[in-house]
């Protein structure tokens, strides 16, 4: 018991939580998530707040890391969110932080560490934790491929060349404004190193199959979201909730109580990431701290000053300068052309967490995507219903930009035509209901025909739906066990297509073979996913580099940035093209046969031998010898960019990092329990039995069963 509710761990550690109502419901989440993620919300909390550098260490990487999120101004406008909660969502929220600061009053020993003594968690902490998850690095990778355009500009790349690799969405470019802007940040120079205890997220799968293709005549739904797996703990955290009213079963992300992905007694439902463009950049033309408004009116940035504290050093104060558009990239006292820049859900929060609340007691797939589609940060949604109906909805705040006009080119900020005019209502988004193929999938693709608007500019290549779709389709009487086999496909669609091209080209020998044989699955002990990858990253060099961005700048994006990883399809677009002017004259065959040439040339080694990551602590960071226990591994990640399960190692922010399916979860709509397994466990305390409980079954691919009773004997919460 504690209180008035029982909360307790099932055989696999899930936090049970039993209660009367939702009020001592969420009071005993927020006590879950306080015990056993407490150090991971505070460590989210600091970083968003910018106080890393005052609590953590005085390092120049951490002064990065709170000058981005002091520059983002996330923490100080939430009061206003607040303003926009109802009256139940304020009382089960304060219930929700009256159990977080009931467990921090035995505060993690790490912040001891750290002289940290923490503030009570409050309503704000979580909008904060919210529009943190919402934007890093998803909505953040559509800025930075703006950026890229810029710098591609800039450095003198040809426009037509240009408009071939983002093709009907270049609407009034304006090359000579462009390369007038000075930019402070360079994609192609090092990053400073933020994103420490933050989730990185990549990609996903979601996808839901209609009782007319499953064995048990009800739907099956399922979910792997894709985000970094070389940390612990694991971003997710499983929990199922009974009350009076109902039950639900899922996992939610620590400091959020509402469950993101998971069941309850009528509905299911998942969640991957849609790449809606709700960052835009202005060009504003600045003057003695002024920027120009019309055609000669001057208007006073307003300027922001942040103190940023920092441990044993001088504080360092920060001036940001302001204006309608978003903050200023640079000093409008130095005349010259800057960008400002805004995103979307930004302002957002408290719209967002009154519909999460209600996810606990929908009861159909329509009313879902009702609560589903009012969240404030792009999401896809996949759900179904005990009735038999499937669905899949959008969510996110699209800005509503004038005709013609896409929003991934950086336009006048003078001219009142370029402002946004409010936001796309919701009705307008993508969304499908019981399509007629009987089932829907979501993986980052562009999803823009379902929907009134398009929101995607530009998404992740279609390779990997494709793949899930091709065998939702060839096969009826679906199982839980057929969608564990999907969640373990290797298969890449992207490789076959190149190969096609690549296999007539091939030279005789022992090496090639190897290639002409391959089965275009990325599995540890494939020789030709390496000789493969080694010819596509070769081609990249030569294509993008020779021809284009130079050999180091591409080294640099595919080493350590996301953007190759992100936006492959528009580069795959010209690869795969019989002639481009990216080519040099040269033809796509010669090209072929120049990138595998080196390609063969190379040690074979095997796919999994170039794959193996350490699991490092979020707060340690791999700073502790291996001997005490804090990182585990290494684990080989499997899979490619373009396979249904993704595996994506490069270095962001100055280290290793990687995306795989972090959470794995099927729900067949016959059975009130969910089948799970995740890369970690549920607790942050190193010294806990449960730290990482499940690892083991998420590299196998064994699921373990988790219902609102429990599998297994019922253990007490520790």
């Amino acid at each position: 018991m504690n209180g008035n509710g029982k909360i307790w761990r099932d055989g696999n550690g899930v936090c049970h939580i039993e209660a009367e109502n939702k009020s001592d419901a969420y009071r005993l989440m927020g006590v879950a998530h306080g015990r056993d993620r407490g150090m991971q919300m505070l460590m989210m909390r600091i970083l968003g707040q910018g106080r890393a550098s005052e609590i953590l260490d005085s390092s120049d990487e951490l002064l990065g890391v709170d000058t981005f999120f002091r520059r983002m101004n996330w923490y100080s406008l939430i009061s206003k969110e607040v303003e926009k909660l109802s009256p139940e969502t304020v009382t089960l929220m304060n219930h929700y932080c009256d159990g977080v600061n009931k467990a921090l009053e035995k505060r993690p020993w790490e912040c001891r560490l750290f002289g940290y003594k923490p503030e009570p968690w409050c309503i704000e902490n979580t909008i904060l934790i919210s529009r943190m998850i919402g934007y890093l690095t998803l909505a953040q990778s559509q800025g930075e491929m703006e950026r890229l355009l810029i710098e591609m500009i800039q450095a003198g790349l040809d426009e037509a060349k240009i408009h071939e690799l983002f093709p009907g969405i270049l609407g009034e470019m304006d090359m000579d404004l462009i390369k007038e802007i000075k930019l402070q940040e360079r994609l192609v120079s090092p990053a400073s190193l933020w994103n420490i205890a933050a989730p990185l997220a990549m990609a996903s799968n979601n996808w839901v199959v209609s009782g007319s293709k499953t064995a048990s005549g009800k739907p099956i739904l399922s979910n792997d979201p894709h985000l970094e797996v070389n940390r612990l703990p694991n971003v997710w955290y499983e929990m199922a909730v009974k009350t009076s009213e109902g039950y639900a079963v899922g996992a939610n992300m620590p400091g959020i109580p509402a469950l993101l992905v998971g069941r309850n007694n009528n509905v299911s439902w998942g969640v991957t990431y849609t790449f809606m463009d709700g960052t835009d950049s202005w060009i504003e033309k600045c003057s003695k701290g002024k920027y120009l408004r019309g055609t000669d009116q001057w208007v006073p940035f307003s300027e922001r000053i942040e103190i940023i504290k920092r441990k044993k050093k001088d504080p360092v104060t920060v001036t940001f300068y302001e204006n309608p558009h978003g903050v200023l990239e640079g000093d409008p006292h130095q005349d010259g052309y800057y960008l400002t820049t805004a995103w979307a859900s930004s302002r957002s929060g408290g719209v967002t967490l009154n519909n999460a609340m209600e996810l606990f007691g929908m009861k159909s797939v329509d009313q879902g995507m009702g609560f589903l589609g009012k969240f404030e940060t792009s999401w896809n949604w996949v759900l179904a219903d005990d009735k038999g109906n499937i669905g899949y909805q959008m969510s996110g705040l699209m800005p509503k930009r004038r005709q013609g006009i896409s929003g991934f080119v950086p336009l006048p900020g003078w001219e009142k035509k370029n402002d946004w005019q409010g936001f796309v209502d919701t009705e307008d988004l993508p969304c499908c209901y019981n399509p007629d193929s009987g089932y829907f999938v979501t993986s980052n693709q562009d999803l823009n025909e379902y929907g009134k608007v398009d929101p995607i500019n530009m998404g992740m290549g279609s390779y990997r739906s494709d793949r899930i779709g091709k065998q939702l389709a060839e096969k009826n009487k679906l199982t839980v066990e057929d969608m564990a086999v999907i969640h373990q496909d290797f298969y890449s669609n992207q490789a076959a297509l190149f190969m096609e091209i690549l296999a007539p080209l091939l030279p005789e020998g022992d090496k090639a073979d190897i290639l002409i044989h391959w089965n275009f699955e990325y599995t540890a002990g494939s020789k030709g996913a390496y000789l493969f990858d080694q010819f596509y990253k070769n081609l990249y060099r030569i294509v993008f580099g020779r021809n284009g961005l130079g050999i180091d700048a591409v080294d640099y994006l595919d080493q350590k940035t996301g953007m190759f990883n992100d936006f492959y399809i528009n580069f795959d677009r010209i690869l795969l093209a019989e002639h481009s002017l990216w080519f040099g004259g040269q033809s796509r065959e010669a090209l072929f046969q120049q990138a595998v040439e080196t390609a063969l040339a190379s040690c074979v080694k095997r796919w999994g031998d170039t794959r193996k990551v350490m699991m490092k602590n979020i707060v340690f960071d791999g700073k502790l010898p291996r001997f005490l226990g804090f990182d585990r591994g290494p684990i080989t990640i499997n899979g490619s960019l373009a396979t249904p399960h993704q595996g994506q190692i490069f270095e962001s922010g100055g280290r290793q990092t990687t995306f795989s399916p972090s959470f794995r979860m099927i729900v067949d709509m016959d059975r009130e329990e969910i089948h799970t397994n995740m890369a970690g466990g549920p607790s942050d305390r190193r010294f806990s039995k449960w730290y990482c409980s499940d690892l083991k079954n998420w590299e196998t691919g064994i699921y373990k069963r988790v219902s609102v009773e429990g599998n297994q004997e019922k253990l007490p919460f520790k």
